[in-house]
């Protein structure tokens, strides 16, 4: 199968080899300001990931591999294992990094040229998820009706990944069918994802949007065909941690008898991990929520809670969306045979 780009005629990442230096689109810009940063150090790929510059568990994998190539330019081993555990602390839910940087640590432990396998591999991690992300948007497609209302949470497109996305690349995917899509978009708190990314890109794409406040998710729900989020990783029992308020709709969805699907590629799996009980959740900076822009919008003396994910028990997963085709009910054992065909 060809890969395809993805079809917003935007790059979400670009390593330049000539510099020893990576090129990303700036995610805290949109919808403002299509604005590409240069990463030319581990220190700049950690700070780029950990204030979301860059996010999204397929693309957060990529910039990893890229970052890790950033080290091994006149580096040792040793130096880029150093960065390894680096930037592999940076986002620890998405298990997608750790994917990423085992398979580049693996490289080079085998490479006679360091760099060039670094960069080798991190490039073949990079086609990898455009692929992935093609065969997800064929198989997701298959499940839309030709007019459907979607509801989709934070943001699961091609700002997330090297391709077409997760979730919204099944949209893509199914408007190229001629399948005409009406998409609510949940702004997704306290960082607006859904609102800002989600957005952004749908129409681009000239795709029909509605931005719901989170807090509308039950007052709409009766008139979705299917709610289509992403995943930043996924337990052996086909628990899935996602961006927190996930959860919540996959809750509303099961009570209103809508469709709920989870798209992810096999990088998101983590089969060791045999519960969402064992799924570490990230706890993010208490000012995102405090602040609204610059202006406080909490009470200095209150406390704050800021989860950036939560987990979705899988059985409220109508089924997950991979390259290798929709796993189905009851999860754990489709993930299991599925685990014995992975290389």
């Amino acid at each position: 199968m060809q890969a395809s780009r993805n079809p917003l005629q935007f790059r979400t990442i670009e390593f330049k080899k000539d510099k020893n230096e990576i090129v990303i689109l700036d995610q805290t810009k949109l919808p403002d300001a299509e604005t590409y940063i240069t990463l030319r150090t581990v220190e700049d790929v950690y700070r780029a990931m950990k204030i979301m510059q860059v996010r999204g568990a397929p693309l957060i994998g990529v910039t990893a591999a890229y970052g890790l190539v950033l080290a091994g330019k006149k580096s040792s081993r040793n130096d880029v294992e150093k960065a390894a555990h680096y930037l592999q602390s940076v986002r620890p839910t998405a298990i997608n990094l750790t994917w990423a940087i085992k398979r580049m640590l693996a490289r080079a432990s085998q490479a006679t040229d360091l760099y060039a396998g670094l960069l080798e591999e991190a490039n073949e991690i990079r086609q990898n998820d455009v692929v992935s992300c093609q065969k997800m948007g064929e198989y997701g497609a298959a499940l839309l009706k030709d007019t459907s209302s979607v509801m989709v949470h934070c943001n699961a497109g091609a700002l997330a990944t090297s391709g077409i996305g997760t979730a919204l690349g099944v949209l893509y995917t199914a408007q190229t069918q001629g399948k005409q899509c009406t998409v609510y978009s949940c702004e997704t708190r306290p960082l607006l994802q859904g609102a800002r990314l989600t957005t952004w890109e749908l129409t681009r794409n000239d795709i029909e949007t509605y931005v719901l406040c989170d807090n509308m998710v039950a007052t709409y729900m009766p008139d979705m065909d299917l709610v289509l989020v992403g995943a930043d990783r996924i337990a052996a029992s086909g628990d899935t941690a996602n961006k927190v308020g996930t959860c919540g709709i996959a809750i509303i969805a099961q009570y209103c008898a809508v469709p709920f699907y989870v798209v992810a590629p096999i990088s998101t799996f983590d089969f060791a991990c045999a519960s969402g009980r064992d799924i570490p959740i990230e706890k993010r900076d208490e000012d995102e929520i405090r602040k609204f822009d610059t202006r406080n919008i909490v009470a200095e003396r209150a406390k704050v809670c800021n989860p950036a994910f939560d987990v979705t028990p899988a059985d409220l997963i109508t089924g997950i969306v991979t390259e290798q085709g929709i796993l189905h009910q009851p999860l754990k054992q489709s993930i299991e045979k599925m685990r014995k065909n992975v290389k």
